[in-house]
């Protein structure tokens, strides 16, 4: 399996459906208190995006984008509708949007971050950087596009606080290995269930 830099096609994520779920196991006791457990540590986005197929031609994009991914076998970039920036809804990211880390001197590689979550699918050129408070120089960092890894061509000083506003992809891939389409039924206004899922890498 690898991971194709591609991002699912815009108009058909536009009307997609889905976000972050958890996997928590409820056992209900005999007086009637439960006992709960969660046996993922973060959550997993899952997505239906069959609800952005409008047309044919919508469809025909859809099979043969499904088909050069092999499947479940590939992953790709998905822009999540409603989690895509580092910023609130409405508003263009800042390079103080998001702390990722503080500076010990030393250390001149850092995940970016957004809260509780690593980002690791930046999209490219849409980082922006500050060391306490102070917007920095492009050419005084590189991000890497697959790994969310920021480096610095100079180590932060000790205890400076870092921070980064950006935009970024999801890392999906398709959760069926077929693809069930009846062109009566499309026609007919039947929208195809396609779901993908989050993939941690």
């Amino acid at each position: 399996m690898a991971f194709h830099d591609v991002v699912f096609p815009a108009r058909l994520a536009f009307g997609a459906r889905g976000g972050p779920q958890w996997r928590t196991d409820v056992v209900r006791l005999a007086a009637g208190h439960e006992k709960r457990n969660a046996r993922w540590s973060r959550p997993r986005r899952a997505y239906d995006v069959g609800t952005g197929v409008k047309s044919l031609a919508d469809l025909a994009e859809l099979v043969a984008f499904f088909e050069a991914r092999g499947g479940r076998l590939h992953a790709f970039r998905f822009a999540d509708p409603l989690d895509s920036s580092s910023a609130v809804p409405g508003a263009e990211p800042a390079p103080n949007d998001q702390p990722f880390g503080t500076g010990d001197g030393a250390t001149t590689v850092f995940q970016l971050r957004k809260g509780a979550r690593d980002i690791t699918k930046p999209r490219t050129g849409a980082v922006r950087v500050a060391v306490d408070g102070a917007e920095v120089a492009p050419s005084a960092f590189s991000v890497d596009a697959l790994t969310g890894l920021v480096t610095f061509a100079v180590a932060p000083s000790d205890g400076a606080a870092l921070a980064a506003g950006f935009r970024f992809d999801v890392p999906v891939r398709f959760d069926t290995d077929t693809l069930q389409v009846s062109l009566e039924s499309f026609r007919a206004g039947e929208v195809p269930a396609i779901a993908l899922v989050e993939v941690f890498e």
